[in-house]
C-alpha cells in the first residue's frame, strides 16, 4: 500500500516517538504519557477502529474534558484517516443534540460522567431513533481502547486506503450569524501548514515546556497546541480547567516556557494576588488570542519582563491570521496572505485602507460541514472573508477594528464598540466593558455600555459617562451605562454579546440622553 500523505498528521507522533521515546510528551495533572506510550496507544485504537469497520472520512464525536485520552484518539483518528469532532461539554441537552445531528458522527467517545447526558441528546436526534445509530463509548484505556464497538453498518474494502492530504482531520464548531453553529472542516493539510506558519514565529523545540489549558473543543486548542509542542518532541503541561493561582504555580513548578491563553484568563493571572512575585522566569512566549485585551493586564504582564504577542485568527483559517506585539501592527504569519476588501463592492483595496480582511493560504479551511451555502457565501473566489474590519498603514501592517457586524451607525457616523471599550476599560476603576448599538427613533442606534468595576472600587454611571465624554467625540458616547458584576463570556473569553442584547437592561431603555 502507497504511505499516507506527506502532509499527514499521524506521521508526526510516529517521528516524535522515534527520537523522544521516553521523553514526557504529556503531563496531564499530575499523570504522564511517554512518546513511545502515546505512539503505541494511539496505534492500537486507530488499528482497532479499523478492524471495527470504521474507515477514511467516518466521524468520531467527542464529549470530553481536556485529557492524554482525548489526545490518544485524536492521532488514532489521524492514523485512520477519521475525522474528529470535539463538542463542547459546556452546551446545553437542546444544543448538543442540535451539534451530533450536524455531525452525524460513527462513534461519539464521552468522559463517563457524560455519558447519559450525550444519550439523552441523541434520543432528540433521528440518529438516537435509528437503528444504524452511533454507539457511545467511553474513553481510555479501560474503554474504547479495549474495546472498540462495531460500526452499525460495516464499510466496503475502500476503508484500507492511506491517509491523504485532503482528508479531514477535525470538524469544529463555532457559533456564527446562523441560528444554529456550523461545522468547520479542517483537513490534515490545513493543520500541518497552521503548524508549520506557527513554527516560524514560535521556534518551539524539544526543550520547550508548553501550557495548553484551553478547552479541547476549540480550533487552538488543538493547531495552537498542543499539536506543534508534540510534532517537535516538546513536554505539553495539560490542564483541565483555569485556576489562576494553580497556573502561576505550573509556570513556576513545570518550568513552563510557551502558553497561550485568552485576555480574561491573563487579566485574571494579573489580578491574582501572588502575580506580582510569582516566578514567571522560565516564560519566553505568551500569546494571546480570542479579543482585545484590557491595557492594564498587559501593563502587568509587562512589569514581569513579558511582552505578550496578540494573535488574530479565525477557525475557518486553521485559525493562524496575523501576529504582532500587542498594541503594534501585526503582519501575517508565513504561507498566510491577506487584502483589505470594499464590504460593499468586495473590490481590492490597495495602500493604505481600512475595509473587511480576508485570508487565502493553505490553511483556509474545507468548507463547512455539509453545508456548500454558507460555504459558498464565506468564500470569494480563493478568499474567505473574516467579517472583521481591519485597517492597514503605511508600512503593510495590520489592525483589527472590530466585527463588521458589531459596527454601529449612530446619526450617520460609523462607531466601533472596540474603540469605545478601550476607552472605558482606561478608566482606573473598569475592570472590563463591552458596547453594543441599539435601535433608537432619533440617531438611528445609540450606543449602550456594560462596564464591570475593579474590585473593591465604587464605580457609577455618571463616573464612567463623564470619563467617556472627555475622550470620545459625542457620537461615540454611550448613551447608556450600565455597571454589572460581569460579562457573559464564551469559553474563548469572546463577550457573549447576543446575551448582553437579550438582557433585560436594553429593554429598559437608556438612561443618558444625548444633546
Amino acid at each position: 500500500m502507497r504511505p499516507d500523505g506527506p502532509h499527514t498528521l499521524g506521521r508526526w507522533l510516529s517521528d516524535s516517538a522515534a527520537n523522544h521515546a521516553t521523553k514526557v510528551a504529556i503531563d496531564d495533572r499530575g499523570v504522564t504519557i511517554t512518546y513511545a506510550e502515546l505512539e503505541r496507544r494511539s496505534t492500537a485504537l486507530a488499528d482497532a477502529l479499523v478492524e471495527a469497520g470504521h474507515g477514511p472520512r467516518d466521524r468520531i464525536a467527542t464529549l470530553t474534558g481536556n485529557s492524554i485520552d482525548h489526545v490518544v484518539v485524536l492521532f488514532a483518528c489521524a492514523k485512520a484517516g477519521l475525522t474528529l469532532v470535539p463538542i463542547s461539554w459546556r452546551l446545553t441537552t437542546p444544543e448538543l443534540a442540535d451539534c451530533l445531528e450536524a455531525a452525524n458522527p460513527d462513534l461519539v467517545l464521552v468522559e463517563d460522567p457524560m455519558a447519559s447526558s450525550t444519550r439523552a441528546a441523541l434520543q432528540l436526534t433521528p440518529l438516537g431513533r435509528n437503528a444504524t445509530g452511533p454507539r457511545v463509548a467511553t474513553l481510555g484505556t479501560t474503554g474504547v481502547e479495549a474495546d472498540v464497538p462495531l460500526r452499525r453498518s460495516r464499510r466496503t474494502p475502500e476503508a484500507a486506503r492511506p491517509v491523504r492530504d485532503d482528508d479531514p482531520l477535525l470538524v469544529i464548531f463555532t457559533s456564527g450569524s446562523e441560528a444554529r453553529p456550523k461545522g468547520v472542516v479542517l483537513t490534515h493539510a490545513n493543520c500541518f501548514w497552521n503548524n508549520l506558519s506557527l513554527a516560524r514565529v514560535l521556534d518551539i523545540s524539544s526543550s520547550d515546556v508548553v501550557l495548553a489549558m484551553l478547552p479541547q473543543f476549540h480550533v487552538a486548542a488543538w493547531n495552537v497546541q498542543p499539536l506543534l509542542a508534540l510534532w517537535h518532541g516538546a513536554t505539553v503541561v495539560l490542564e483541565r480547567t483555569f485556576e489562576p493561582s494553580r497556573v502561576l504555580q505550573l509556570i513556576r513548578q513545570r518550568r513552563v516556557t510557551t502558553m497561550m491563553a485568552v485576555p480574561t484568563q491573563y487579566h485574571l493571572l494579573a489580578s491574582e494576588p501572588g502575580f506580582a512575585a510569582a516566578d514567571l522566569s522560565s516564560l519566553r512566549t505568551a500569546v494571546v488570542g480570542g479579543s482585545a485585551m484590557p491595557e492594564s493586564a498587559l501593563l502587568s504582564w509587562a512589569e514581569h519582563g513579558i511582552t505578550v504577542a496578540a494573535g488574530y485568527g479565525l477557525t475557518e483559517a486553521s485559525p493562524n491570521v496575523l501576529i504582532g506585539p500587542k498594541g503594534e501592527a501585526a503582519r501575517p504569519y508565513p504561507y498566510v496572505e491577506v487584502r483589505i476588501v470594499d464590504p460593499v463592492s468586495d473590490a481590492e483595496l490597495s495602500g493604505t485602507a481600512i475595509g473587511e480582511l480576508e485570508v487565502r493560504g493553505p490553511g483556509v479551511f474545507a468548507g463547512y460541514l455539509d453545508d456548500p451555502v454558507a460555504t459558498q457565501r464565506t468564500m470569494h473566489d480563493d478568499w474567505l472573508r473574516t467579517g472583521d474590519l481591519a485597517s492597514r498603514d503605511a508600512n503593510g501592517g495590520y489592525r483589527i477594528v472590530d466585527r463588521i457586524k458589531n459596527i454601529y451607525i449612530s446619526g450617520g457616523e460609523n462607531v466601533s464598540p472596540a474603540e469605545v471599550e478601550a476607552v472605558l476599560t482606561a478608566h482606573p476603576f473598569v475592570a472590563d466593558a463591552a458596547v453594543l448599538g441599539v435601535p433608537d427613533p432619533v440617531w438611528g442606534e445609540v450606543g449602550v455600555a456594560f462596564v464591570v468595576p475593579r474590585s473593591g472600587a465604587a464605580l457609577t454611571e455618571d463616573e464612567v459617562l463623564e470619563h467617556a465624554s472627555a475622550h470620545l467625540a459625542r457620537f461615540k458616547v454611550p448613551r447608556a451605562i450600565h455597571v454589572v458584576e460581569e460579562l457573559p463570556r464564551t469559553a474563548l473569553g469572546k463577550v457573549a454579546r447576543a446575551q448582553l442584547r437579550d438582557s433585560a437592561y436594553i429593554n429598559e431603555g437608556p438612561d443618558h440622553e444625548r444633546s
